[in-house]
């Protein structure tokens, strides 16, 4: 098992942790939701999508680290364990699942479809199922409650991150390819 990284992974990795907590800043609170919508499901779709399941588990995990020493990286500017271990901490945690997941299931060469039914019935799911369970035993809602403020609104406009982040794929895809090559 390879347990170095070469520096290009290394960038990728401090890229997309960046990315991820720039993509926490564009939020939009919902009065009847603890949940804020963010341009993070579009940046964890193109994680996933770009990156090895080994780089996807780094990335999260460094993010998580920044998040919990109290940087501003988590929904909203917010830092720190509160956040984390708060209503809406079950969404980052489901990532460490959802996102190598997704990314492992991906396969090896672009395919549109399949970037769109792998974030969509692969990650989105886990992504909610894990975010509701863990936001309904935390808050005390009843599953109802729990799904109508954490699942069903996030639902058509997250559909459209997934098939942006697979349409934005190939390109980023593309270029990052000719960087590596052209650095060989």
């Amino acid at each position: 098992m390879k347990t170095t990284f070469q520096t290009n992974e290394l960038t990728k990795i401090a890229l997309f942790s960046a990315l991820i907590s720039v993509s926490a800043y564009i939020a939009i609170p919902l009065p009847f939701s603890p949940v804020s919508l963010t341009a993070q499901t579009f940046i964890i779709n193109l994680m996933a999508l770009l990156l090895t399941p080994r780089q996807t588990i780094c990335t999260l995990l460094l993010y998580i680290l920044l998040g919990l020493i109290g940087l501003p990286v988590f929904s909203g500017g917010a830092g720190g364990p509160a956040k984390l271990f708060g209503p809406t901490g079950g969404y980052i945690f489901s990532w460490l699942i959802a996102v190598p997941l997704m990314a492992h299931l991906k396969g090896s060469r672009y395919h549109f479809y399949r970037y769109c039914a792998v974030t969509i019935l692969a990650g989105m799911p886990i992504i909610y199922l894990l975010g509701t369970v863990y936001m309904k035993y935390l808050t005390g809602m009843d599953w109802a409650a729990a799904f109508t403020s954490a699942v069903l609104p996030f639902i058509p406009l997250d559909l459209f991150k997934c098939v942006a982040a697979s349409l934005v794929a190939k390109p980023v895809q593309l270029s990052l390819s000719a960087l590596e090559n052209s650095r060989s």
